[in-house]
């Protein structure tokens, strides 16, 4: 046992039941609340509501659990858990919590990104990765900056119905798809949020099973328990119209969440973002080490030819997902969106007479918010406070979200043109060597 845990006297078990019957955990010492978790009198997960001190809840647990583990480490292990502010974690970001997990954050650029410079925080362990990121910025800063565009901005569900018949699921879906019967949904849904806004509802039959994808804008929430909310009531509401339907699940994987779906390329999810700039063809040589027509042929062959012989989905690119799962984790974003979020194209073609390079990004579902989930976590504010983007933009909703969107988009074609760069020179594997040795 960790000298950290030791206290010169242990009562009982049974003494310990008595003592928490009567007074709680007042009179209790560490080692007593973990031998009544070991016979079960309290339940690991429930601690931090017990103890009311979420510090001394992850210490008990932490040794609760790594003395019932095969290993026996856990307790006095490397892993962090002291100066953590639990209080954010409990109730919204993590259950059974026994730490926390440290990683690298690094920061690439500055970015010009629509006339503003923009610090890009990742966290990462893959070496070289932040280094390259850098390089691409510092070739599209000398060339202007990246201008963006998002095209749209819409959380999804999409739940699963069941009809007892063919008829009455076809009547279901002409009610939605029509103007009453999709006012009546908006109207239950949007009574539910109030920043959430129903914009459009789709449907699809396999059989007498029913799908509806919901989308809705989420001001600067990344959305899906907005919109889950919203659907979960529009649901109930349609169930007025329909008593035979049942509801099989809220969501479907008609919305589609965390897997890679032609749906959500084609449609998007969460913001849709088009991102472009102009690298100067002396940049390209000097910078990137290459030229225009080297890197275009690659791009070609490679991100679109390549990607379609191996039957992608939105995988027309080089290494988005690296680039935007850093971000996501460095700003306390749902990294297993990444799935969907970093689905993007990457195009490149010669401009000004053939003398510049002209590179682009299409990004149809970044799904991020500057609201909730891990935003809340001090470390994870912080990259977004240095953004500018914190929290909930009160004159203009969503924008702080969707700006966040743009950075990323811009910060993903830094890394692609870096990378490609790398690839047409014949860098990847010396740059590799270098800052990553493992």
């Amino acid at each position: 046992t960790p000298t950290a845990l030791k206290t010169k006297f242990i009562r009982t078990f049974e003494e310990c039941v008595e003592a928490f019957e009567a007074t709680g955990v007042l009179d209790l010492n560490d080692e007593e609340v973990i031998l009544l978790c070991q016979k079960g009198k309290i339940a690991a997960y429930s601690l931090e509501k017990i103890l009311g001190n979420h510090s001394r809840a992850v210490k008990i647990r932490r040794a609760v659990l790594s003395r019932s583990s095969r290993t026996n480490t856990l307790e006095a292990s490397a892993l962090p858990q002291a100066d953590y502010d639990y209080s954010r974690v409990f109730g919204a970001c993590c259950e059974n919590v026994v730490g926390y997990l440290p990683l690298p954050v690094g920061i690439a650029g500055p970015l010009i990104v629509d006339g503003a410079s923009y610090l890009i925080p990742m966290a990462t362990c893959e070496g070289t990765l932040v280094a390259s990121t850098a390089r691409g910025c510092k070739a599209i800063n000398a060339g202007g900056g990246v201008t963006t565009v998002v095209t749209r901005d819409r959380m999804t569900r999409g739940p699963v119905l069941e009809f007892p018949n063919l008829t009455e699921a076809g009547k279901a879906l002409a009610w939605v798809e029509s103007s009453e019967g999709g006012n009546i949904l908006k109207e239950a849904f949007e009574s539910t949020t109030k920043y959430g806004k129903l914009v459009e509802l789709s449907c699809a039959l396999a059989g007498r099973t029913m799908y509806v994808r919901f989308a809705a804008s989420c001001g600067d929430a990344m959305g899906m328990n907005m919109v889950s909310k919203g659907t979960e009531k529009a649901l109930e509401v349609m169930a007025e119209y329909f008593p035979s339907m049942t509801v099989l699940a809220l969501s479907g994987n008609y919305c589609i969440d965390k897997k890679p779906a032609a749906m959500n390329w084609i449609n998007g999810r969460g913001k849709s973002v088009v991102a472009e700039a102009v690298i100067p063809g002396k940049i390209v040589k000097t910078v990137l080490k290459t030229t225009v027509e080297g890197l275009c042929e690659l791009n070609l062959k490679k991100n679109f030819v390549g990607s379609a012989m191996a039957g992608s989905i939105g995988g027309f690119n080089a290494h988005a997902a690296n680039i935007l799962t850093a971000m996501f984790i460095a700003t306390g974003q749902d990294p297993a969106q990444n799935v969907e979020s970093s689905m993007c194209m990457t195009m490149m073609q010669p401009c000004n007479d053939g003398q510049d390079l002209l590179i682009s990004v299409t990004m149809p579902s970044i799904e991020v918010g500057t609201v909730g989930g891990g935003t809340i976590l001090a470390p994870q504010r912080a990259m977004l406070e240095m953004l500018g983007v914190a929290g909930a933009n009160n004159a203009s909703p969503g924008e702080n979200a969707k700006q966040l969107a743009r950075i990323v988009a811009s910060a993903v074609m830094a890394g692609e043109l870096s990378l490609m760069s790398a690839l047409a020179a014949g860098h990847l594997i010396k740059a590799h060597m270098t800052h990553n040795r493992s």
